[in-house]
């Protein structure tokens, strides 16, 4: 048997002396645990994503919102927003699309082969030079 010296207790960092206990051999990657990412968090990760794309949003907009449906390692994800009113919508999905897959591949590790963009509500800009608050167009 060994002797332990003193101020030499067993840490978790430090190797065994051969002897001591059983060693333990690696466990191969294909009998470890997994980690599995809900998908809610997965969901306020594409919200947020979608957040960071859209510039120039009506203060009176409502943030996107994401739902998520994850399969093994693959999200399909559906963002609904608003958009100001006039502007190129497409671009704008496009690009929410692209930051949206970006982002939940970075921080969560998964594909994401779909992200629907649904367009819940149009803002109108107000004409230039308008007052707020102030009527614009016939009125009786």
């Amino acid at each position: 048997m060994t002797e332990e010296r003193p101020g030499e207790e067993e840490r978790p960092g430090k190797p065994r002396t051969p002897g001591t206990a059983t060693t333990t051999a690696a466990v191969p990657p294909g009998e470890r645990g997994a980690t599995r990412i809900a998908d809610r968090v997965v969901a306020k990760i594409a919200a947020q994503a979608a957040r960071e794309a859209l510039t120039g949003l009506p203060p009176d907009a409502v943030p996107p919102h994401a739902t998520v449906v994850v399969h093994h390692d693959r999200a399909r994800v559906r963002v609904s927003l608003e958009l100001p009113y006039p502007s190129d919508i497409g671009g704008q999905c496009a690009t929410v699309r692209s930051r949206v897959t970006s982002r939940v591949h970075a921080l969560a590790g998964m594909e994401v082969p779909e992200v629907a963009v649904e367009i819940e509500r149009l803002h109108l800009a107000p004409p230039h030079g308008a007052t707020p608050g102030k009527a614009q167009g016939r009125t009786r």
